[in-house]
């Protein structure tokens, strides 16, 4: 089986044909980006229609239901992938909307919606025992949070995201004899739509992200992760525990931070970074935005090659 598919082809067209009208709805509806006042070289930003994942989550919803419909795919990832983008939904455009003054949701309400979907993939795959269930809420978790915190610059999520998910795709590939694993699908769906939304989300961004966006990938990650460490068919003693460790190094970087600079804040009152997420950081080093994008990008895609090297040798 090839890398890419039917579905690849489907996401790629869909997200392609959504993408201007979803742009001018967003425009016509006004939900724009509200920009911290701690970030001050972001001012300029202020006003840029967010929920731009929309573009891409309707074309990779298309792209699963295919390969699903064609049985080389899963319903189950159909619903986690829904799942995690209609709580992004929620909090980018209901909650504000229901609730002027409000954001988005709180962090429990999100939290307690991720925890209930985290264990889908354990399920899929009929792993019922307590450790593959807290493996599969872990990860999703981890994953659905890590690349939520990575969409903050021009193009930094959207070309962290296409080089992650080809190896993540590779990583699928090494999982079955034949390489017809479902996740292959799911990750050349992803690379598909993402690619057509960084037309519109390069710098200078005309559209961001979103949680509707980011949720629903960083989702598909962390499920094509726990297929590969506790329910593919490579032999538990072959596991590519290091290739998954390389892969994740930049979703560490821009999660890891946060909740250590929060528990830094209420136990010594000090902060431990700059800013967070930590590419923030860099732009208090005096960082122009386009070279902190590309060196994330660049790290990414060398964990990544680094990765496949080490998976032909698992």
């Amino acid at each position: 089986m090839l890398f890419v598919g039917l579905p690849f082809y489907v996401t790629l067209l869909v997200s392609a044909v959504c993408a201007y009208p979803v742009y001018k709805w967003l425009l016509a509806v006004k939900v724009r980006q509200t920009v911290s006042s701690h970030l001050p070289t972001h001012q300029g930003k202020q006003g840029t229609p967010t929920m731009g994942g929309i573009i891409f989550v309707l074309g990779i919803t298309a792209g699963l239901i295919t390969a699903a419909a064609k049985g080389e795919g899963s319903w189950w990832t159909v619903g986690l992938f829904a799942g995690f983008s209609l709580i992004g939904f929620v909090d980018d455009f209901v909650v504000p909307r229901m609730f002027p003054g409000k954001r988005g949701l709180g962090w429990m309400q999100k939290l307690g919606g991720q925890l209930l979907l985290g264990a889908l993939p354990s399920i899929a795959a009929k792993q019922m025992d307590p450790l593959s269930i807290g493996a599969s809420i872990f990860l999703v978790l981890f994953f659905a949070n890590a690349y939520n915190f990575a969409d903050g610059l021009d193009g930094l999520a959207s070309l962290i995201g296409i080089f992650l998910f080809f190896g993540l795709g590779a990583l699928a590939l090494t999982q079955t004899a034949n390489g017809a694993s479902p996740d292959l699908h799911v990750a050349s769906c992803v690379i598909a739509g993402l690619a057509i939304f960084l037309f519109l989300n390069a710098p200078p961004a005309k559209i961001f992200m979103g949680d509707v966006g980011s949720m629903g990938i960083g989702a598909l990650g962390g499920l094509i992760t726990f297929q590969a460490l506790f329910a593919g068919s490579t032999p538990m003693g072959q596991r590519p525990w290091l290739p998954v460790a390389v892969l994740s190094v930049v979703m560490l970087i821009e999660l890891v931070p946060g909740p250590i600079q929060i528990l830094s804040v209420k136990l010594r009152k000090k902060r431990i970074f700059p800013k967070t997420p930590i590419h923030h950081a860099f732009e208090d080093a005096g960082w122009p935005e386009t070279r902190i994008v590309f060196t994330f990008a660049m790290v990414q895609l060398l964990c990544t090659l680094i990765a496949i090297n080490l998976m032909l040798k698992v």
